[in-house]
């Protein structure tokens, strides 16, 4: 009599990957507290500044210059708070190493993450822009595609931020410094534009990815222009986040 066979064989990496996606996206959409912070929160922000006059936004539709900015609030809960959280808590209880050693590999946790991340973020920007559009937001048409360019530099720059926090501090110091953190970026750029900002933080504020990004998208989305500086800021920082994650994140503590 021959042996039994499984019939199945190991799933192939690409099927790993998908998998680890759908488990991170879901994990994102059903966990209260991030749900608060990626929609709940944004949306109303976007309402408040909506439809109120403070604080200034500057010059133009203020409902168009408070939704690019409620997106660009929208990457940072998302990229950054939500994935430094998360990956803080998940590396003290062990999940990271345990997922580090399995077949789905490192390589396998990160484009898992980072997928997600890539789909919640859509879903944030249908949730949000519905919400703007109700509201009366229009924006330019030709700056669609810049502010998707811009969109996906600052969630990778934001991502490697959270990373690298995530795997350098211990998970109670990761849930308060980002959530200051988000706190803060809001008045540097990301809601609030740099130029009603005083001279001398507004100079800050533009070599942060939170005034990058934030400008990035009031430039595309409410005046139809490259912002080609902003990428820059925001690929420079991508670049030297994921370095330094690369170079000291821990996968334990």
């Amino acid at each position: 009599m021959s042996a039994p066979t499984t019939g199945a064989g190991p799933a192939r990496p690409a099927q790993r990957w998908l998998a680890q996606a759908r488990f991170e996206t879901a994990t994102i959409l059903s966990h209260g507290e991030q749900l608060l912070v990626a929609l709940v929160l944004p949306a109303l922000a976007l309402v408040g500044l909506g439809l109120t006059d403070v604080p200034d936004l500057g010059s133009g539709r203020r409902i168009d210059i408070a939704t690019a900015g409620v997106f660009a609030l929208a990457v940072v809960s998302t990229a950054f708070t939500g994935q430094a959280i998360a990956t803080g808590f998940d590396r003290r209880h062990g999940v990271l190493r345990f997922l580090g050693a399995s077949p789905l590999g490192r390589e396998g946790l990160l484009i898992g993450k980072l997928a997600a991340v890539g789909i919640v973020i859509v879903v944030q920007l249908v949730v949000l822009g519905t919400i703007a559009a109700l509201l009366g937001w229009r924006p330019e048409v030709a700056g669609l595609p810049p502010a998707l360019v811009t969109v996906a530099l600052g969630a990778s720059a934001f991502l490697a931020l959270g990373l690298l926090l995530a795997g350098t501090v211990r998970a109670e110091g990761v849930l308060a410094l980002a959530n200051l953190a988000w706190v803060l970026l809001l008045g540097l750029g990301v809601l609030l534009p740099t130029d009603r900002l005083p001279d001398a933080v507004a100079g800050v504020a533009r070599v942060l990815p939170s005034g990058a990004l934030g400008d990035g998208l009031r430039l595309a989305l409410v005046d139809g222009q490259w912002p080609l500086g902003q990428w820059l800021v925001l690929a420079v920082w991508a670049a030297a986040a994921g370095a330094a994650a690369a170079r000291w994140f821990r996968w334990s503590d």
